[in-house]
């Protein structure tokens, strides 16, 4: 396999890490309203899972408040039942047109407790990304052993790696703290 490819294939795995690290933030309560708190819930509708974004307009008309309207006004009981059984917090107030969750503010023990949550699925981040590289030092030196790539190639293709990973564990690091600073700050 090419140098361009594992390191292609690497950066993938990275990205993907960063990714779903961005997502998994996005979820996370900050005592500011966002639709990002409820959009991916499940909501059992007719018998699939199906996500609530994909069943409703969600916005966030102040700091807050988030408003939810179904497409389908026959799914607001599913709505409700998905907002009670996830572990939000925040219990649904319906009007038969709308949903409406408010978003009570955070206390400076449950920031802390926030804050302690980002750094745990940031540490999980880091460790896919080391995982890509380790695994992309492992098919180089594969390929060196074959004779497919001379010494100098490796060590120049493992630099980039290196980099790589270094470059990925700064955007974890960079989202991180930008996101405890938007937790404390709320």
């Amino acid at each position: 396999m090419p140098t361009d490819e594992i390191l292609m294939e690497v950066e993938e795995k990275m990205e993907s890490a960063a990714d779903y690290l961005r997502k998994e933030f996005r979820g996370i309560r900050t005592g500011r309203a966002s639709p990002g708190l409820v959009e991916h819930l499940k909501v059992d509708y007719y018998g699939s899972p199906t996500d609530l974004r994909q069943l409703a307009t969600i916005s966030a008309p102040d700091a807050s408040m988030i408003v939810i309207k179904p497409f389908d006004p026959s799914s607001m009981k599913d709505i409700e039942k998905a907002i009670y059984a996830s572990d939000i917090g925040m219990p649904p107030q319906a009007d038969g047109k709308v949903i409406r969750l408010n978003v009570p503010p955070l206390s400076g023990e449950r920031r802390n407790q926030i804050a302690g949550q980002l750094k745990k699925m940031a540490e999980a981040a880091r460790v896919t990304i080391r995982n890509a590289r380790r695994d992309g030092n492992k098919e180089i030196d594969r390929e060196q052993k074959a004779g497919e790539m001379t010494e100098d190639e490796a060590h120049k293709a493992k630099d980039q790696v290196q980099k790589l990973t270094g470059d990925y564990e700064k955007k974890v690091t960079e989202k991180l703290a930008a996101k405890t600073k938007e937790i404390q700050d709320s």
